[in-house]
């Protein structure tokens, strides 16, 4: 990854346009090839960037530097540096992923022992089942014993949907386990992502985490 502060203006031509006016942030360039411009407020959120694939090239206009970041459909960002005050490189290596927090780990715990939460006939296959892209959080075979693969979250978003399907494509290139349905699984499921879900072929089931559990939910309850 490379880190640059710099005085910087930042202008986007592309579906529409934009401009940052001339202030001092941060660039980050990733490996993966984006670009980030970010200020020192918004939280987490840059205030511009470019995903990939994109390409950058930095160029030297009228004295000034200049990154050109253009990607396939032709949208550009431009990026003029005025005062570089820091510019360094960092090899972060592999990343281990996201460890999933108490409660969504005994989700998929409590799952994994109430199978037929998904549906008469549902035989667990594993758990954490291995892929080349990460663990599938369940495998199992439905009634009819056709592999399902469930993606289980606390709360279920458009990118646990598009997780599910990376998922689901890597699993149906392999012969003995095709074809695999989906299901995501979460306690709340956003509009977007169950639209998303059903879009892609995939069932979405709303886990009520005190009835796996055993006990009776306390929610809108005085007593």
């Amino acid at each position: 990854m490379r880190l640059v502060i710099a005085q910087c203006e930042v202008d986007y031509v592309g579906r529409l346009t934009a401009r940052l006016a001339p202030a001092r942030r941060l660039l980050l360039i990733k490996a993966d090839g984006s670009v980030l411009v970010h200020s020192d407020g918004g939280s987490y959120k840059p205030l511009n960037w470019m995903s990939p694939p994109c390409w950058l090239e930095e160029r030297d206009e009228d004295g000034k530097r200049v990154w050109v970041v253009t990607n396939k459909a032709g949208e550009e960002l431009r990026i003029t540096l005025h005062d570089v005050e820091h510019d360094s490189s960092h090899e972060l290596g592999v990343d281990p992923g996201l460890i999933k927090d108490g409660v969504e780990a005994h989700l998929q715990e409590l799952l994994a022992e109430h199978i037929n939460t998904l549906g008469d006939g549902y035989t667990l296959v594993r758990r954490e089942f291995p892929t080349a892209i990460g663990p599938v959080d369940i495998l199992c075979r439905n009634a009819d014993g056709a592999s399902v693969a469930v993606e289980i979250k606390r709360r279920g978003d458009i990118d646990g949907v598009e997780q599910l399907t990376r998922y689901l494509e890597l699993l149906n290139r392999d012969p003995l386990l095709a074809p695999v349905s989906g299901v995501f699984a979460a306690q709340q499921i956003k509009p977007q992502a169950r639209t998303l879900a059903v879009d892609r072929g995939i069932r979405c089931l709303t886990l009520d985490y005190d009835a796996l559990r055993g006990t009776e939910s306390t929610e809108f309850r005085l007593f």
